[in-house]
């Protein structure tokens, strides 16, 4: 039983073999308010130990018969519990203190013992602070819980960002401030042939001397220490490939420092830069070949040009790989930022825990949480700008959905800013998910807010977009629809606002913005099938536009839903599809809390089994990335049996289920992770009972 589960202890459990002795001090427990039971014996009052027991109050002859089936309970107690006792000796102190010690001092860690006889305010007094005792047992047990809970959700942030470090061509380590590798991502194994694994640990400069003569070594050991100096470092070296084969490679050092301004280590970004290497010198090459051709044959002069085209096509491929260097060093920054937060939170539970000090944990562990939720959060907005995200267009009412995000917006703003919303009569219905919608104009509001330091007015539109003769972009040839937010601040030069979409590009101070607010807009407007428009100059304000589809003529706007309260299992049975054991679990757990009967597969092939059987299914849950047969190839073969079932599809990213009305079928829904219970539970009830309103997702 984990101490959230259990009550808090507060009842004693007496034990005195003679007379009336344990009836008369319970009697006396009950007059003071105590909550106690009596036994006459240790085998029956061990019968009846749980872990709402708070203390046991005995005198030394209970324990004559012997301690073995009370050694058995102590010893099998969860780590968290220690059962304070009690123990009453008779009036030979000595002789008392030393029958304890014989009998119980390997048992008991919390052991009180008092003469006989004693007086009523020296029991109670010693029942207070043995159930004081118990109640901090408790307490501590309950924040080891929220410990392990925080590791594991730690755990999982580690697994995304090395998943996402993995993916990505080039080498990316972290060496600490004694020059040890702490981090290394799977491109060590093609680089140096060596496993991520076997780097962890081992000294930078060590494994230099032995293994990089191949490299130019002092350039990297001078790179290194001005790195751990706190010196941003670039170097590019020739390093050659494992078969001898040439390549140069870009190194990039970047310092970490810790909360105390101290650099800890420095992050280590290595790629393969030979192609814009190749293209730099061939450039060089071809411009001097170029002039000696063109005065010797001027027919060289297409096959020239030819090649000046092919060097000037690797040189942009290297500028796009130099852009995908400064993305991931954004990531790394911002997600390092985030683990600072949930690693330090746990540092100082896990310290504040080993020294007893136990009060106002819960802003550390709400720390931790809002950091690992952040991250989430940097999740999905690279998502959205990758336009990767799983996106439930919906004839959508635009004035409604902007009506019903006011108070939000009031919210967000100062009292110096002046918010204004323009909705036309009749309403404007365009095609869109409205959730996403309101994130991006949420981002787009706080931005606005954040141009005007000194206030002023801020406005909302709601606007018809009429088609423009004589354009390329189906989105303006057509007639469409328009949601503006226009502010009155210090607007923006041109050559910010050529910068603006860019990830992780912000002007905000470190800190104040990961600069992907108006880069997942921009994402978001162009996978709806929209567009985005800047209007700005310096000192006159700007306005940002969102051009979007519009609904199909009688389509009916669909009006901001609200919460619904949770889903109730009844009883109901659920078939639930995920590879990942740790989502398995943690889901299957959910399923249970709402009463629901949970039937697990880790795979479609036992998810086939379990829908070929007579086993009664209510609902099916399925990841949509499965092994083999993917989620929606696995719902079709599920209504091919059971046509009329349910199907609830779960998605961190698959490409194909983008849009998901092009996704989903009849009775179908999804949901994307990372989820709240509230949010799988709506997803469920709106499957489960379609004519419910339930909030998006």
């Amino acid at each position: 039983m984990t101490p959230d589960q259990a009550s808090e202890g507060r009842r004693v459990l007496i034990c005195a073999p003679y007379g009336r002795d344990a009836e008369s001090l319970r009697e006396l427990l009950a007059r003071k308010g105590y909550p106690a039971t009596a036994h006459r014996d240790m085998a029956t009052l061990v019968s009846h130990l749980d872990d709402e027991a708070g203390a046991l109050l005995a005198t030394e002859e209970a324990f004559a018969a012997g301690l073995e089936g009370f050694r058995a309970w102590m010893a099998g107690q969860a780590a968290w519990s220690d059962l304070p006792v009690v123990l009453l000796t008779r009036r030979q102190v000595e002789a008392g203190r030393a029958v304890a010690h014989t009998l119980l001092s390997d048992v008991v860690a919390h052991l009180t013992v008092l003469e006989r006889p004693i007086g009523a305010a020296s029991l109670f007094s010693a029942l207070d602070g043995a159930l004081l005792s118990r109640q901090r047992q408790f307490e501590a047990g309950r924040l080891i819980d929220d410990l392990r809970r925080s590791r594991e959700a730690l755990a999982d942030s580690e697994r995304e960002l090395r998943t996402i470090t993995d993916a990505l061509p080039m080498m990316i380590g972290f060496i600490d401030r004694d020059g040890v590798y702490r981090f290394a991502n799977r491109a060590y194994r093609e680089w140096l042939g060596r496993e991520p694994s076997d780097m962890i640990g081992r000294n930078v400069f060590d494994f230099m001397k032995r293994s990089g003569g191949h490299i130019d070594i002092d350039a990297r050991h001078d790179g290194i220490r001005r790195a751990l100096a706190g010196e941003e470092v670039l170097l590019q070296l020739p390093w050659p490939r494992l078969d001898g084969t040439r390549r140069d490679a870009e190194i990039r050092y970047l310092p970490q420092r810790d909360a105390a301004g101290e650099v800890e280590g420095f992050y280590a970004f290595v790629h393969d830069v030979t192609d814009r290497v190749r293209g730099e010198e061939g450039l060089r090459e071809a411009a001097q070949s170029l002039e000696r051709r063109v005065a010797e044959r001027t027919a060289e002069l297409e096959a020239e040009m030819a090649a000046k085209a092919e060097v000037e096509a690797a040189l942009r491929q290297s500028q796009k790989m130099e852009a995908l260097g400064q993305l991931t060093g954004g990531i790394a920054h911002d997600f390092n930022n985030m683990l600072t937060g949930v690693l330090g939170s746990l540092a100082i539970i896990r310290k504040r825990i080993g020294e007893g000090r136990t009060q106002e944990l819960d802003r550390f562990i709400d720390a931790a949480v809002v950091s690992a939720e952040r991250a989430a959060a940097l999740t999905q907005r690279l998502l959205a700008f990758s336009r990767r995200q799983s996106l439930h267009a919906l004839p959508t009412d635009l004035c409604a959905l902007v009506a019903s995000l006011e108070s939000l917006f009031r919210q967000a703003l100062s009292e110096d800013v002046r918010l204004e919303l323009d909705l036309p009569d009749p309403p404007i219905t365009a095609l869109v998910d409205p959730h996403q919608l309101e994130n991006a104009l949420l981002n787009l509001v706080i931005n606005a807010r954040d141009a005007m330091p000194e206030g002023g007015r801020l406005r909302v539109s709601v606007l018809p977009g009429a088609a423009e003769a004589g354009v390329s972009d189906p989105v303006f040839a057509r007639e469409h629809a328009v949601v503006q937010v226009s502010d009155a601040g210090v607007g923006m030069p041109p050559e910010i606002v050529d910068k603006a979409f860019d990830p992780f590009f912000t002007t905000k101070p470190i800190g104040q913005g990961t600069g992907l607010g108006l880069s997942m807009v921009h994402g978001f407007a162009h996978q709806s099938g929209g567009a985005i428009r800047i209007d700005t100059a310096p000192g006159e304000g700007t306005s940002i536009s969102l051009h979007l589809p519009l609904a199909a003529a009688g389509q009916g706007g669909v009006a901001p839903l609200v919460a619904s309260p949770l889903a109730r299992g009844g009883g109901r049975r659920v078939l639930f599809v995920e590879d990942d054991p740790s989502v398995r679990l943690l889901v299957s757990e959910v399923l249970k809390e709402l009463g629901f009967e949970a039937v697990e597969a880790a795979d479609p092939e036992t998810a086939l089994e379990v829908l070929r059987s007579d086993l009664r299914l209510d609902l099916m849950i399925t990841d949509v990335g499965l092994p083999g047969m993917n989620g929606r190839q696995l719902a079709e073969a599920a209504r091919s049996g059971r046509p009329d079932l349910p199907v609830l599809f779960v998605t961190g990213y698959a490409e194909n289920a983008a849009m998901r009305a092009e996704f989903l079928a009849a009775n179908m829904a999804m949901i994307t992770k990372p989820f709240s219970l509230e949010t799988l539970s709506a997803r469920i009830r709106e499957v489960l009972e379609p004519d419910a309103e339930t909030a998006p997702a």
